[in-house]
């Protein structure tokens, strides 16, 4: 019986190690993508570096956390929400990974941008990514929190990023239309929108995650379909 007992404390802490682990992966995703707006907004290539070197970090807990879900599922062989929770925990793993790499590319972008004039003052783009962010934050306080009311306000927020991602690029061909000199500058700030709006889109794929999670039910497919 003790043996049991100790058994089933030490598989609760595993799951535990998980948990906290995917909302310290999530700190670090949003802690790029405010730091490489920042390097864009201050003109700071020394930061714009630092997101860039800092995604090896990230990196690696990603494959611990992946590494651990996998001798969970083979070893414990959990069932019903536990088998949920450590499979829907590996795919946001990956998403949180991917968001990774998109303030990896915002950074870079930033780095060729700072070294040029620039074209505009930035103003929907900081609402992009606080929008984001935000989106990443509460889709983990949703599963933390086991809260489908809060991942679906992510999901709903997507729309907003898509928005503010058409308005740019609408305004950036204007430019590009006008002065054919500033189609390299407008197409860099294009793709900053474009990796902000993927990154709404990996946040509302979590918060569809935690939906499945907590109910059961795979609610991914049905709402596009609604919105689109």
């Amino acid at each position: 019986m003790e043996e049991i007992r100790h058994t089933s404390t030490h598989y609760e802490r595993e799951l535990q190690w998980v948990k906290e682990n995917l909302l310290y992966l999530g700190a670090l995703a949003e802690k790029a993508i405010q730091d490489a707006m920042t390097s864009l907004l201050e003109r700071n290539l020394d930061l714009a570096h630092e997101v860039i070197a800092a995604d090896d970090k990230l990196n690696k807990l990603d494959a611990e956390i992946e590494e651990k879900c996998i001798r969970l599922l083979a070893l414990r062989q959990p069932a019903a929400r536990d088998l949920r929770f450590i499979t829907t925990a590996i795919k946001i793993n990956g998403h949180l990974e991917r968001i990774g790499d998109m303030a990896v590319n915002i950074a870079e972008k930033a780095l060729i941008l700072n070294k040029e004039p620039q074209l505009k003052p930035y103003i929907d783009l900081p609402r992009m990514a606080d929008i984001t962010r935000g989106m990443i934050r509460e889709s983990l306080d949703a599963l933390v929190r086991e809260d489908c009311d809060l991942a679906n306000k992510v999901r709903k927020d997507d729309e907003m990023v898509d928005n503010l991602n058409d308005q740019i690029f609408r305004e950036l061909l204007t430019y590009m239309i006008e002065d054919p000199r500033t189609i390299h500058r407008a197409i860099l700030i294009t793709q900053i929108s474009k990796n902000l709006e993927r990154i709404s889109d990996h946040a509302e794929s979590i918060a569809d995650m935690v939906v499945y999670m907590v109910t059961g039910k795979s609610v991914r497919h049905q709402l596009r379909g609604e919105k689109h």
